[in-house]
C-alpha cells in the first residue's frame, strides 16, 4: 500500500501529479465541503478549505474486514447498528494490489461500486455453486443481505471502491460473518425446526452451519483460481484512463 503513504500534509501543494491542482480548488471551497480525487492508480487526493492532501491508511482509514485492506467512512461510522442507526454506511474503501476479502456475508445489503477491475465470488444458494462476477472500471454490483460473498482486485494497482451498506458497520458482529465465524455460532447454537435457508431476509433464521459450508466453497474456489488477472486490453484501457486522467485532472 505504499502508493498510498507518499503524499503530502495538509496545505502543501507540491508531491504527486495533481495535487497542486486540488491544492487550487481547495481555495474555491466553501467551508465544509469536502472534494475527492479517486485516481486511476490507487490513490485518493483530497482537498477542503484547509488545503490539500493524499489519503492514506494510517490516519484516515480503518481496517477493512481484513490486513491490508482500508475503508474511509462518508457515510455512518464502524459502531453503526440497529441499536445506533445510520440507517446505512457509505465508504471509499481501497482494496490491496492483487488480493481479495476473506469470504463473508453481511447482515444487511450491501451495494459496491468498482473503480477499477474486480471480481466478486458469490454463493448462488439455489444453484448449489460459486459464481465469479468480473466488474470493470464503472461497474456496481447489488448483494443481498447474508449472501456469501469475496470481493477482489484482479489489478496490480490498489483499487478504490465505493461501498454501502444498510444497517451496519464495521464494528458490529454480524457486519461480516466469516466461515469460521459462523461455525462458531452453529455449534453454539441449538437445532431448530424451520430454519431459514441462505439469503433469507430474517437473520435469526439462518442455518449458520449452511452459510459456513458455503463461505469454505467460495474459500476453495479462490485457492484454486486465485483473484484472477486482467487480460491484455484491460491493461491497456488501464493506462489509456491513467493518461485521460493526467489529461482532465485538476493541474
Amino acid at each position: 500500500m505504499s502508493d498510498m503513504n507518499s503524499g503530502s500534509g495538509s496545505g502543501s501543494g507540491s508531491g504527486r501529479p495533481g495535487l497542486r491542482g486540488m491544492e487550487r480548488l481547495s481555495r474555491e471551497l466553501p467551508y465544509g465541503v469536502e472534494l475527492f480525487h479517486l485516481r486511476p492508480e490507487g490513490s485518493v487526493l483530497f482537498a477542503d478549505r484547509d488545503g490539500a492532501r493524499e489519503l492514506g491508511p494510517r490516519e484516515e482509514f480503518l481496517r477493512f474486514i481484513d490486513e491490508g485492506q482500508f475503508a474511509h467512512y462518508l457515510v455512518g461510522d464502524a459502531r453503526t447498528s440497529p441499536e445506533r442507526p445510520s440507517n446505512a454506511t457509505f465508504k471509499l474503501g481501497v482494496v490491496g494490489p492483487r488480493s481479495a476479502f476473506t469470504p463473508h456475508a453481511h447482515g444487511g445489503e450491501h451495494i459496491v461500486l468498482s473503480l477499477g477491475h474486480a471480481a466478486c465470488g458469490l454463493y448462488d444458494a439455489p444453484r448449489g455453486r460459486v459464481t465469479e462476477i468480473r466488474l470493470f472500471p464503472g461497474a456496481m454490483i447489488r448483494i443481498p443481505e447474508m449472501m456469501p460473498h469475496s470481493f477482489a482486485n484482479r489489478g496490480a494497482k490498489p483499487l478504490n471502491i465505493l461501498a454501502a451498506n444498510t444497517g451496519f458497520g464495521i464494528d458490529h458482529e454480524d457486519y461480516a460473518i466469516t466461515a469460521e465465524e459462523a461455525e462458531r455460532r452453529a455449534a453454539h447454537e441449538a437445532v431448530a425446526d424451520g430454519r431459514g435457508a441462505l439469503g433469507t431476509v430474517d437473520r435469526v433464521a439462518t442455518d449458520y452451519g449452511l452459510l459456513a459450508a458455503a463461505l469454505r466453497d467460495i474459500e476453495r474456489i479462490q485457492r484454486v483460481r486465485g483473484v484472477g488477472a486482467t487480460s491484455v486490453k484491460e491493461r491497456l484501457a488501464a493506462g489509456l484512463r491513467r493518461a485521460a486522467a493526467a489529461l482532465e485532472g485538476p493541474r
